[in-house]
């Protein structure tokens, strides 16, 4: 079993926005893959979808809290579905590189990103995450770049190419 965790912030404000890129990722991946639709469990702070792939199910989860507090959705769900945690992959943005570039790492400093120290202090610091930049622009504090709406040409490009890279990196990392 393959739990894939995007994290983001889950009101509506906050749809379409640069730290939410992964919910429109895990949508992407659900809708193109014939996972079941995602259903909200309160009392794990999740939406979470199911699928199989070669016989092994995959789970994408949707934690239904803010970004930092995400851990406590993830701690929930890897200890009611008994989840090995090589088999975790969390995806996140990031704004230190090139636009929309990709990288995998099985191990890594939190850095700046406040929610993968939240889960280094109260789990682990080894787990699968795949990073994707957003891109910093140097005219916007930090916190609103990140909460800041993409752009059309930007949502454009987002199935064709950010998308397409990211799921066929997550597949290669998952079998």
């Amino acid at each position: 079993m393959k739990l894939i965790v995007w994290l983001w912030n889950p009101w509506d404000k906050y749809k379409n926005t640069r730290h939410n890129l992964g919910f429109l990722f895990l949508d992407y991946i659900k809708t193109n893959n014939n996972f079941e639709e995602f259903k909200l469990e309160n009392k794990f702070k999740w939406e979470i979808s199911n699928w199989d792939i070669n016989g092994e199910k995959i789970i994408l989860l949707k934690p239904q809290t803010f970004m930092n507090l995400s851990w406590e959705s993830i701690r929930k769900t890897v200890d009611f579905y008994k989840i090995n945690l090589e088999d975790l992959v969390i995806i996140y943005d990031d704004f230190s590189l090139d636009f929309w570039k990709i990288r995998y790492r099985d191990k890594w400093s939190a850095w700046w990103h406040n929610w993968v120290k939240d889960i280094i202090k109260h789990f682990w610091e080894k787990f699968n995450r795949i990073k994707v930049w957003i891109w910093f622009n140097d005219n916007y504090e930090i916190s609103d770049w990140v909460l800041s709406k993409f752009n059309e040409l930007e949502l454009q490009n987002l199935d064709d190419d950010v998308f397409k890279n990211i799921y066929k990196l997550l597949i290669e990392k998952i079998n």
